[in-house]
């Protein structure tokens, strides 16, 4: 919970002036005026609260009818501020700890609908093909449009082993259809490794507890199955919805040597933060590509937009969802809390990712998925009453590629498929490294460390 620096009051400040009086008065009276205003709005609302219970065709809990009010109150303001009660506040703390009861989606409601974000990978949604994009129109066989999003994401949680028949409507599909998920626990690895062609491939799937920890371990455990430093890294981030600040800082810093990371920026013009990286590149320099797509969010993209502003990494994939806001938990008890947007993110550069998204350094659709150029890409800007970019930059303004593929890219999801492809981005990803960090002088023989080839100039210098 934040706690603001108290200021110092109007009438300390101007006692030397000669002005305090009419000042003064000047101002209670603007905030008398505001008060009346305000207690009039408040009684008029205790009116409907009592015709409401009074005259209501069915009788009415009040807890629903003030619960109601505070949501209303609420999604006034923007997507992402709610009030959460007792069961929604220990489900947040639940799966911040990665570990719950679901399906692995992240959904958002807009006009009664049910989007998809993006599945988490691993997870039974994304086994069983739910994709970004899709739109969830029944659950077990009850059309859930207008319904509350609470309501919907607890019909799709469930006993483990049980399950769920979810009807899709996908664009560019003729019909929909129906998918029947079995229910899992689920316990997110939030960071995931492998070593393919002498590359350490390092897959964030959300920013939970313990990922920068988690990192540093990835890189030892890379370094000790390739034997040696390896050509260079992927931090792959697509469809990771973000998570918690403090570990997309812990992120970046691993690979930066120094400079701000990213600043918060309030209501007020002083009321901002900045996050620097210690000293010491943990990848010691060696080149990394960040790929990022439209389920990006959030702390993913604050490390990619650092990355990209220090010139450290090159971002690869589609544009980012935009979400460069900044919710801070605010506890009402032991059982409640607030979730309240309380300040815009900024990257080192000054970019706000607000509606506009981190835009890729190299654009590289997803050729490898059939259903690529007819799914719709839902961000931030999408969304109903999303906070507006304040930057000099206005990042809603850059062009995404909307499925239009390059004239580069030829080719097609059957081509991929006979070639053995079944991700084309992370495929694209290894090669250009590759050419990257390959010497034009050496060959890099298996099991043999490369930690004396020359640096490229993306490379950060010791």
């Amino acid at each position: 919970m934040k706690i603001k620096k108290l200021r110092m009051p109007l009438l300390i400040a101007l006692v030397s002036t000669g002005m305090l009086i009419p000042v003064l008065t000047s101002s209670m009276a603007a905030v008398d005026s505001q008060n009346t205003d305000t207690y009039h709005q408040l009684d008029q609302f205790m009116r409907v609260f009592e015709q409401v219970r009074s005259s209501y065709v069915d009788k009415v809990d009040d807890q629903k009818l003030i619960q109601g009010a505070i949501d209303g109150m609420l999604s006034s303001l923007d997507p992402h501020s709610s009030y959460m009660n007792a069961h929604q506040f220990a489900n947040l703390k639940t799966q911040a700890d990665g570990n719950y009861g679901g399906l692995g989606l992240t959904v958002m409601a807009q006009d009664g609908i049910l989007k998809v974000i993006s599945p988490m990978k691993d997870t039974p949604s994304w086994k069983a093909g739910i994709k970004a994009g899709d739109y969830i129109t029944h659950i077990n066989g009850q059309f859930i449009y207008g319904s509350n999003m609470d309501d919907a994401v607890s019909r799709m949680r469930g006993t483990p082993g049980t399950s769920v028949k979810l009807t899709i409507v996908r664009p560019g599909r003729d019909k929909e259809f129906d998918v029947t998920i079995t229910r899992e626990i689920i316990q997110v690895q939030s960071v995931k490794w492998e070593v393919k062609d002498h590359i350490g491939i390092i897959t964030v799937s959300s920013f939970s507890h313990n990922v920068g920890p988690d990192v540093i371990k990835a890189i030892a455990d890379i370094e000790k199955q390739n034997k040696g430093e390896p050509l260079g890294y992927i931090v792959d981030l697509r469809s990771n919805p973000g998570g918690l600040l403090d570990q997309a800082v812990a992120l970046s810093d691993i690979f930066l040597d120094h400079g701000e990371v990213v600043s918060e920026r309030g209501r007020e013009k002083t009321d901002i933060r900045r996050y620097f990286a210690k000293s010491g590149d943990l990848a010691h320099g060696l080149p990394v590509i960040v790929l990022v797509d439209g389920g990006s969010a959030s702390a993913s993209e604050i490390v990619a937009g650092a990355l990209q502003d220090q010139h450290r990494a090159l971002i690869m994939g589609t544009q980012s969802f935009g979400k460069g806001s900044v919710q801070t938990l605010l506890p009402l008890g032991d059982d409640t809390a607030l979730r309240l947007t309380t300040a815009r993110y900024y990257t080192p550069s000054g970019r706000s990712v607000q509606e506009g998204g981190i835009q890729p350094d190299i654009i590289v659709p997803q050729l490898s998925d059939p259903d690529y150029k007819n799914r719709p890409h839902l961000r931030e800007a999408d969304l109903l009453r999303h906070l507006i970019n304040q930057s000099n930059t206005d990042n809603s303004l850059l062009e995404d590629d909307n499925g239009k593929t390059d004239p580069q890219f030829t080719e097609t999801p059957e081509s991929l498929k006979k070639a053995h492809i079944t991700d084309f981005q992370l495929d694209y990803a290894i090669k250009t490294l590759r050419r990257i960090a390959m010497p034009s002088d050496k060959t890099v023989q298996d099991n043999k460390s490369i930690a004396t080839v020359s640096r490229h100039p993306l490379q950060n210098k010791k």
